[in-house]
């Protein structure tokens, strides 16, 4: 049996494949985190594995049916007014909420812990929810431009 040499990385090489992988596992724990903090957390998780889908197998399989998922879901959020109003509005909303959230409002009487709780993280918080929020309103644009009016919307291209 005889095995094919492989070929020498070169240092440049090695660079790229180290940053892709700790990039792409940094966005995975991030992502994770900003399921259940104020984040973009499925977008960053998606990033995370379209990274570490350049050198393993099973992110790109993980990534696929997550990415043609997320084509039809944004088609399907721009077919009807109805719908884009919808999302348009929550997307401000998300954008309101981060502004009021670092103006750092006073806890209110009813604040049942200290007062340093309340509304923790000021702006960066409010900064993070600010920019998912202005990210949301940028991803209904793109599908409102590449979707609308497209019934065979569910395509994998990027």
């Amino acid at each position: 049996m005889t095995r094919t040499a492989r070929k020498p990385i070169s240092p440049m090489g090695l660079a790229k494949r180290l940053a892709a992988e700790i990039g792409g596992y940094v966005l995975l724990i991030v992502g994770v985190a900003a399921l259940f903090l104020p984040g973009p957390g499925l977008l960053l998780i998606a990033a995370g594995l379209a990274l570490l889908s350049t050198q393993y197998s099973w992110a790109d399989k993980l990534l696929h049916p997550l990415k043609a998922r997320a084509y039809h879901l944004a088609a399907e959020g721009v077919q009807t007014w109805p719908r884009i109003v919808m999302s348009t509005m929550g997307a401000l909303m998300i954008v309101t909420v981060g502004i009021l959230w670092g103006m750092d409002f006073r806890a209110p009487g009813w604040w049942p812990i200290d007062a340093k709780w309340w509304l923790f993280g000021g702006w960066v918080t409010g900064v993070t929810m600010m920019a998912s929020g202005g990210f949301a309103l940028g991803l209904i644009v793109y599908s409102f431009v590449r979707f609308r009016g497209h019934h065979d919307h569910v395509t994998t291209r990027a």
